[in-house]
């Protein structure tokens, strides 16, 4: 009888524990809707997000209400102990119109007395991808070079600009309504491979595609032997040797900079060139070093020799150029320094930012004479050649990226390539003269 009598009172203490923890729970959920209003479709449906940190999730009800017709979207019950949660709102599976409509969101949680909120959300459902119009109608293009298309797109987008196999070039509005984009055929892509396409993508998700006419011109890569001495490893890769102490020697300090630093610079750049400017900033030809002989060219295939062995190969993606000793460097066009620091193969190294993703780069240097924020005009001194980085003596490597993917630099000191390929384009599309 007395353990009778202790089991009830052991059941009535835990109904009450139980009760009060039901009881105190006087908190609804809470209902996040991403995003809260605007354009939505198929594509891209809203997400809600739900969270209960008391009793629990115990159900969610979305309804959908367009032109005086409510349809249930959603109807979900959560298991015991569900604290939060998130769903998406797929939409493909109703009749919507492109248009207003309304969400409302109904969630409840599991206490005694059950706690619930109901929020109600407008959004303008769009099923249209946007019209792409190209206002430019040649785009001859040099491999590894670069080109310009000017276009104009129906609405207001997410993005635009013109994809070229796995990378994206990003478009610019102007102030004359119409988007520019630089891209380039890349140094390492075939003409058959190279097939760019504008690609518009609108608030909603909603993606558009445009071909544009272009012609190609097959630059093949040269080929070069760099052949490695030993005094040449023992003179620079010391200044990389706290970047990999666990290296053995000099050569294998050599391999890793060359294979992995090389491609983590590179990354660099691709960073680096998203601090550009809308508009362009250059005018004209862009400046050579003064006085300085062509020491290696852009897309040089490079093969590394050490002991007659070839150990590595790798592309030069720049243009060395040999002046005297610590020359002066001047900017090849008016912009804005991005980035004025050491940058690994590069050693001393500034990039200028010309506007539209365009940037010029000063490896190697000796000093830097410039800061990042510094506006430059064409022909500002902004440091001295030298031999820092993977250099094996006083030069200049002078680079030009577009969205950081390398071009050769050649085009960029052709006033004739600039304006057929630039300046009237630009014009034709009713921008101020003075823009470029």
């Amino acid at each position: 009888m007395k353990h009778y009598a202790l089991t009830i009172l052991l059941l009535i203490v835990v109904v009450a524990v139980g009760g009060f923890f039901l009881l105190r729970d006087n908190q609804p959920p809470s209902l996040i809707l991403t995003p809260d209003s605007g354009p939505i479709s198929a594509k891209r449906p809203p997400i809600v997000t739900l969270e209960d940190d008391g009793t629990g999730l115990k159900n969610v009800v979305v309804t959908v209400t367009q032109d005086g017709q409510t349809v249930e979207l959603l109807n979900s019950e959560f298991p015991r102990g569900t604290a939060s949660q998130l769903l998406d709102l797929n939409l493909q599976n109703i009749k919507l119109k492109n248009g207003p409509l309304a969400l409302q969101v109904t969630a409840s949680d599991q206490a005694l007395l059950t706690n619930s909120i109901t929020q109600s959300f407008n959004f303008d459902y769009d099923s249209r991808p946007p019209v792409v119009s190209v206002l430019t109608r040649a785009h001859n293009l040099n491999q590894s070079g670069a080109g310009l298309v000017l276009y104009k797109v129906s609405e207001e987008v997410e993005r635009s600009g013109v994809q070229v196999g796995e990378t994206f070039f990003p478009g610019y509005l102007q102030d004359d309504g119409f988007y520019a984009c630089l891209f380039a055929f890349p140094y390492n892509m075939t003409q058959a491979d190279f097939q760019p396409r504008v690609v518009a993508v609108d608030k909603a998700g909603n993606e558009r595609k445009a071909g544009v006419y272009y012609h190609t011109n097959p630059r093949p890569a040269k080929k070069d032997r760099i052949n490695l001495s030993q005094g040449f490893l023992d003179s620079k890769m010391p200044e990389f040797q706290d970047l990999y102490p666990e290296a053995d020697n000099m050569l294998d300090i050599f391999l890793k900079v060359n294979r992995e630093l090389r491609v983590q610079n590179r990354e660099k750049l691709k960073e680096i060139a998203k601090l550009t400017a809308s508009k362009p900033t250059w005018r004209g030809a862009f400046l050579r070093l003064p006085n300085a002989a062509n020491r290696a060219g852009f897309n040089e295939q490079r093969s590394y020799i050490y002991g007659g062995n070839k150990i590595d190969q790798q592309t030069h993606l720049g243009i060395d150029l040999a002046s005297l000793a610590n020359a002066p460097v001047p900017a090849a066009n008016s912009g804005k320094v991005v980035f004025a620091d050491y940058l690994g193969i590069y050693g001393n190294c500034v990039v200028v930012d010309h506007g539209l993703g365009l940037q010029t780069l000063y490896a190697h240097l000796s000093t830097i004479d410039t800061n990042v924020g510094d506006q430059v005009d064409k022909g500002t001194i902004i440091g001295r050649t030298g031999a820092t980085g993977m250099a094996g003596g006083d030069h200049l490597h002078y680079g030009v990226t577009i969205a950081g993917i390398p071009v050769n630099p050649l085009e960029w000191w052709d006033p004739n390539w600039i304006k057929h390929n630039f300046s009237d384009k630009w014009q034709a599309a009713s921008a101020p003269q003075e823009a470029y």
